[in-house]
């Protein structure tokens, strides 16, 4: 069951092409972003959010992705707590690759 307090979106939810007015922030760590990752998204592993959240502007609308949407979730409930706006992608990589979506490497 998901927590109702972080804001969450589903893959069907989100254009097939992201929107300029939308980043994507990819949570997951170096060998996974190296697998394959949305094109044009931001590469911070969780664990250095804290360090490197400066890099990301608050105000700018942000999905949240890593690979089953547990880790973007925490980032999410993170960030949304120091106002960033901010929301999780409900699967991760994994729901968005099985949806046909297109990655990089």
């Amino acid at each position: 069951m998901s927590d109702p307090s972080i804001p969450t979106t589903e893959i069907d939810a989100i254009p097939d092409t992201i929107p300029g007015d939308l980043v994507v922030l990819d949570v997951r760590e170096p060998h996974e972003w190296a697998a394959g990752h949305i094109d044009g998204a931001i590469h911070i592993p969780l664990g250095d959010i804290p360090a490197r959240v400066g890099e990301l502007d608050p105000a700018v609308r942000t999905l949240v992705i890593c690979h089953l949407g547990g880790r973007s979730a925490r980032a999410t409930q993170w960030l949304h707590a120091q106002g960033h706006d901010v929301t999780n992608v409900a699967g991760g990589m994994e729901a968005w690759e099985t949806a046909g979506r297109p990655t990089v490497r």
